[in-house]
């Protein structure tokens, strides 16, 4: 299994991106995914969740500006950006939940997307 990351770039205040996050190999179900990201120095924190029932969760730096969603039928996550922040720049990360049987789930991360916000 893979996760693959794509969609980031360098984008002016104000602007927006998304990214997205596309699970490939054998697949039996995905649980709760989530992104992360980590800011030069700066330890990885959370930004935002979607359980399989596509209830979501958002860090309070982000609320109302991002949004995450998923398409079960891609195998793929996403995460809208609006209103970029120069704060918001780091390497964002995808982060899964994922059954390979019913019985055996794993945990896995994407290799990361950078995003860049000038101001």
């Amino acid at each position: 299994v893979q996760l693959q990351a794509f969609g980031g770039g360098l984008v002016q205040a104000g602007g927006s991106l998304r990214l997205s996050c596309a699970a490939s190999g054998w697949i039996f179900k995905i649980n709760d995914m989530r992104w992360y990201r980590q800011a030069p120095g700066k330890l990885r924190e959370f930004v935002a969740s979607i359980t399989s029932s596509a209830a979501t969760k958002y860090a309070d730096s982000v609320k109302g500006r991002f949004t995450v969603s998923r398409d079960n039928a891609k195998n793929t996550l996403y995460l809208q950006m609006n209103n970029l922040k120069p704060d918001d720049t780091a390497v964002y990360y995808c982060n899964e939940d994922l059954q390979v049987s019913p019985n055996y789930e794993y945990e896995y991360w994407g290799q990361g997307t950078q995003v860049t916000v000038s101001s």
